[in-house]
């Protein structure tokens, strides 16, 4: 190593996980990403992140701020000064939260890319008095830490490592992808962990599985009622428990009474006997986690099947145990963002105007606020903002706004790190919402199709050109220091100072005193003694041991102080208080296969990474994973390509054919665009093989009670195309 090069410590945010790195420099330039001693993440590193120098390095990157010229969406630009375009930003702001109300605004985020929001998009929000916050943890954890909220309380945190059986609903980590979740699979199995798995595919997981349940795509809330079914029947549930700290357990084993197993076994296609087993199985293990997925999310009953997990967690004694799930709290050394949010500078009357919560409230302000008092008591704060999922507006509600100006005008979107146009369901009604805008501004360090139909783009920094410290969004108790090791443009922006910076222009700077992140990272540590240097010369904050079973003390986060089985809030509002399986549409002559959706593919994260060529390399091409009997039943082979086509809409991609599969099931990737075909076709081909085309979010095609589109298992067909399709890169049509 020479005399330039200098190790770090940083935390990447190129996806979700947060994991900690060694970013190596040379020079005023990162150059290499290593893996940091943390023995969770010192044996590998996921694609990604050694990806990142070429990620921060790309020719491509946005590194000044650009100003439409053309039509919206013609991607035609002029370079501009930052402090031009924020003051044109804010004037235009104005006039429209003049002649519309502060509800005109939409802030669409992500809590990656260029996102640490530290809570300063919610407090502008808040302070403008605008309700309409969405981001992509609507789909994805946010909505899992919402829901809960209503169960009891916390998001809980899965002790995987120290943990005898593992459950994965339809979630598979790998060694270069959620590198830490892998690590600490790895880690339970060798102490003698088992490990159940449920995915309609045999994933890397089912094949060192002791159980694979091969369920039918969309039916997870039907199997957890099934073993629910067998726990309470064979008496296999902590009485103690469910007698000291849980309400509604008789309700609840008349509703799962009407799941027998020989049901559930018929709706999933598992065999009883499978079913059975897996219950009794996660039941009778020591300690036991169902670790938190992204699939359960994105069911037509996500709100019924998270709860479920909950549900099976309290019920076997595996909640806030060693090897179980773990509630956390707020971290009492660190202003969370949820108190950085100030959610009581809004008013009742703008809260009333959040879009969505009118049909599907479960993570608007409108049901989380019935647990203000209840967080108070537990948590010490009356607002738990945790992973950024609650108190939001629903996503095609604010869209369909968007579009229709009904129930009243949306006019300007705020987009940072979120290619929001290929982010949710029925594209094409986000395009028409997204082009019925006055004003849209993108915070961005790529191009994405997003942001080539704004009026501004900002360039952003990324996770080692700024200092922060990651606390898991509110979600648990540790901290991470992330080091700023390079320089970024001079031009570019953290989105602290671009939420700042608007601030002062609007009116309200005060509320945002902080001259610099540092100082406002010095702000957040008040209640530990520290400054930020000092915390960084630490690395991290030691954390006192874990305390187990603290609701022995405090009760739950929950209006009855326990475990809600029966929950009081969906009760209020209307819906049914106890979990339940819904049958999403179902397969037809017409369209006879389950298409299932929202699967990252290990090179990218979201519908980022494509223009970065080591990545690219590594998957060039969308692919329609198909099992081989129906790709004979179509007279498509390996490699041929096909269209995917819906009652929404269509797609084309590459066919692969794999034993893998199960039979009558079509997965597609999540996100998939083209910047090579930049200038060439619509949005950089943003329509082409992108799932949000194929996804209808009408509400019956909604979960209830949250909104959340039904992703897993909606009816398509494929059919073969004769030839390849014309305008694709060789890289593409090889690949």
């Amino acid at each position: 190593m020479s005399e330039a090069t200098k190790n770090h410590y940083s935390v990447c945010t190129i996806c979700d996980i947060g994991c900690q790195l060694r970013p190596e420099t040379e020079n005023g330039k990162l150059v290499a990403m290593q893996a940091h001693d943390n023995p969770a993440l010192a044996k590998n590193v996921c694609y990604k992140g050694i990806a990142a120098p070429h990620i921060h390095n790309h020719q491509e990157r946005i590194t000044k701020p650009l100003k439409r010229v053309g039509e919206r969406g013609e991607d035609k630009w002029e370079e501009i000064s930052y402090e031009q375009a924020m003051d044109e930003i804010a004037k235009r702001l104005q006039v429209i939260v003049d002649d519309y109300g502060p509800e005109s605004m939409v802030v669409s985020t992500s809590g990656w890319n260029t996102q640490t929001t530290h809570g300063m998009d919610r407090r502008f929000m808040n302070a403008l008095g605008t309700p309409n916050y969405i981001s992509g943890v609507s789909l994805c954890a946010g909505n899992t830490a919402a829901v809960n909220k209503l169960t009891y309380g916390w998001f809980v945190g899965a002790d995987i490592s120290n943990s005898s059986c593992v459950v994965l609903f339809g979630h598979n980590p790998r060694k270069h992808s959620w590198t830490p979740i892998y690590n600490a699979i790895n880690a339970a199995k060798a102490n003698g962990a088992k490990l159940i798995v449920l995915d309609p595919r045999v994933s890397d997981q089912a094949e060192g599985a002791d159980i694979h349940l091969r369920l039918r795509a969309g039916t997870d809330a039907a199997m957890c009622l099934g073993w629910l079914n067998v726990i309470i029947n064979e008496d296999l549930y902590d009485k103690d428990f469910v007698t000291q700290h849980t309400i509604g357990f008789a309700d609840l084993c008349d509703r799962v009474a009407e799941y027998p197993v020989e049901r559930v076994a018929e709706i999933t296609g598992v065999p009883e006997e499978q079913i059975i087993e897996a219950a009794r199985l996660y039941a009778g293990a020591e300690s036991a986690c169902i670790p938190w997925t992204p699939i359960t999310d994105m069911q037509v009953s996500s709100t019924s099947a998270i709860r479920l997990h909950s549900i099976l967690r309290a019920l076997t004694g595996n909640l806030d145990v060693p090897g179980g799930e773990l509630l956390g709290g707020f971290n009492p050394n660190y202003i969370s963002e949820s108190e950085l949010a100030n959610h009581e500078m809004l008013s009742d009357g703008q809260k009333a105007k959040q879009l969505g919560s009118d049909l599907h409230p479960a993570y608007t302000y409108r049901a989380q606020e019935m647990l203000s008092d209840a967080t108070e008591r537990v948590y010490g704060n009356r607002h738990a903002d945790i992973v950024m999922g609650c108190y939001m507006a629903n996503p095609s509600a604010t869209f369909r706004a968007m579009a229709t100006e009904q129930p009243y005008p949306v006019k300007a979107f705020f987009t940072l790190g979120n290619n929001s146009l290929m982010s949710y369901p029925n594209q094409h009604q986000i395009l028409k919402g997204l082009m019925n805008q006055e004003l849209i501004v993108a915070h961005e360090i790529f191009m994405t199709p997003t942001a080539m139909l704004a009026d501004y783009i900002l360039p952003g920094d990324v996770f080692s050109e700024r200092n922060h410290i990651a606390d898991s969004w509110n979600w648990r108790l540790g901290l991470t220091l992330s080091e700023k090791v390079v320089e970024p443009p001079e031009e570019a922006s953290s989105t602290f100072e671009f939420w700042r910076d608007l601030a002062h222009r609007m009116g309200f700077g005060n509320l945002f005193p902080w001259k610099n992140l540092e100082e406002m990272l010095d702000y957040r540590l008040t209640p530990s003694g520290m400054t930020f240097d000092e915390f960084s010369n630490t690395h991290f904050m030691h954390m006192d041991p874990p305390v187990f079973k603290k609701y022995e003390k405090v009760g739950f986060g929950t209006p009855s102080g326990k475990v809600e089985l029966k929950s009081s809030i969906l009760d209020e509002l209307g819906y049914d208080p106890l979990p339940y399986y819904r049958e999403g549409p179902a397969v037809n002559e017409e369209y006879p296969y389950y298409v299932f959706t929202g699967v990252r593919e290990d090179p990218f994260f979201q519908t980022g990474q494509r223009q970065v060529k080591v990545l690219r390399d590594r998957c060039p091409t969308p692919h329609l994973f198909m099992h081989p009997k129906d790709a004979a039943d179509q007279c498509i082979e390996d490699g041929d390509w096909a269209k995917l086509e819906t009652p929404t809409g269509e797609v084309v991609a590459k066919v692969s054919v794999q034993e893998s599969m199960k039979e009558k099931h079509v997965r597609v990737p999540h996100g998939w665009w083209y910047p090579e075909m930049r200038g060439k076709a619509q949005l950089a081909g943003s329509f082409i093989s992108s799932d949000a085309v194929l996804c209808p979010d009408d509400p019956e095609m909604l979960d209830h009670e949250q909104g959340i589109p039904h992703f897993k298992g909606f009816p398509g067909r494929v059919t073969r195309l004769s030839e390849a399709p014309t305008g694709f890169s060789e890289q593409v049509l090889n690949g």
